[in-house]
């Protein structure tokens, strides 16, 4: 047998190890925000033909991402096949539009706050509770909620941990601990004289601006936005997942955030040899998850498998 097969094999038998049904339904919706912008989603739900109850999890995207962003469908899938109902966001200000995988609304991206960010999550909270978003296939347990979220949306998923009582488990991605922090002294005073900064988006060519207000928000909400600050209000079971080799947000802001996590039940796992986005990219057209991120799925499947009941 070949590296090559083997590697194959080994990638397919680790997921179908992690698989507890066959078949799931997939439904895609959108809800509206408090100021009445979509919040897109997809459902991914297990078909089980039967009465069980299956716990939710929340899937978050990061900054200049989005739900359907390179395997995070496919990682989706394979945690609705181990067991839980997973709805995957994108917030309302993200800056896609009617193409899932475009960010051709840059005139909202320029104003995606930390705080409509906070509240797209506390609206979607609301409607599964409400039997708003639903399956017919499948019964989900609303009350008991799990959480992930990928760089920003790890930021976020830890702010809405504290913040939200029915998020009842964790797991962050290379999560940024502290947003205030990543923001020099020339971009603060760019946002004061011209009322905007530009970001360069690698993967698109696209020049993108963020708004003054989104400092503005930040800095007027620290104590109440700032992961750093909300993860010594977390004590549910909380998994931080980092590469030593990010070249975006360093693994220490997973160090720091693991050691102010309140919760007794926390882990900081840290994966070798690999980067932010743990070996994957968009668009993601391979047959298997690349080897970093494939370990990653299996610790945040393993996790909720334990903790989220």
């Amino acid at each position: 047998m070949t590296f090559e097969n083997w590697l194959s094999w080994t990638h397919l038998t680790l997921r179908k190890g992690n698989m507890e049904f066959d078949n799931i339904s997939i439904s895609s919706g959108q809800t509206p925000s408090s100021e009445g912008l979509p919040i897109r989603w997809d459902l991914y739900t297990p078909i089980s033909g039967t009465s069980r109850e299956f716990p939710v999890i929340i899937f978050l995207h990061g900054f200049k991402g989005f739900k359907d962003w390179g395997p995070f469908p496919d990682a989706c899938e394979d945690m609705a096949r181990s067991g839980f109902g997973v709805l995957a966001m994108n917030f309302s200000l993200n800056g896609i539009g009617e193409n899932k995988t475009e960010l051709d609304r840059l005139d909202l991206f320029e104003r995606e706050t930390l705080s409509q960010d906070l509240d797209d999550i506390g609206t979607i909270i609301h409607a599964l509770q409400k039997g708003e978003i639903k399956d017919s296939h499948s019964h989900l347990n609303t009350d008991t909620i799990g959480i992930i979220g990928h760089s920003r949306g790890g930021h976020t998923a830890i702010v809405a941990a504290a913040e939200y009582e029915s998020i009842q488990c964790l797991v962050t991605w290379s999560a940024v601990g502290n947003y205030m922090g990543r923001w020099a002294e020339e971009k603060i005073e760019k946002w004061k004289s011209q009322g905007f900064i530009e970001v360069d988006n690698g993967r698109t060519g696209q020049i993108m601006k963020v708004g003054k207000v989104v400092y503005e928000d930040a800095v007027s909400n620290a104590d109440h936005l700032m992961a750093m600050k909300r993860v010594a209000d977390v004590r549910i079971p909380s998994l931080f997942i980092h590469a030593r080799e990010d070249e975006t947000v360093p693994y220490t802001d997973s160090e720091e955030l693991h050691i102010e996590c309140a919760s007794k039940d926390k882990e900081l796992r840290l994966v070798a040899n690999t980067g932010h986005t743990f070996g994957a990219a968009h668009p993601f057209e391979e047959m298997d998850f690349p080897v970093p991120f494939l370990e990653v799925l299996g610790w945040t499947i393993g996790w909720f498998r334990e903790y989220l009941r």
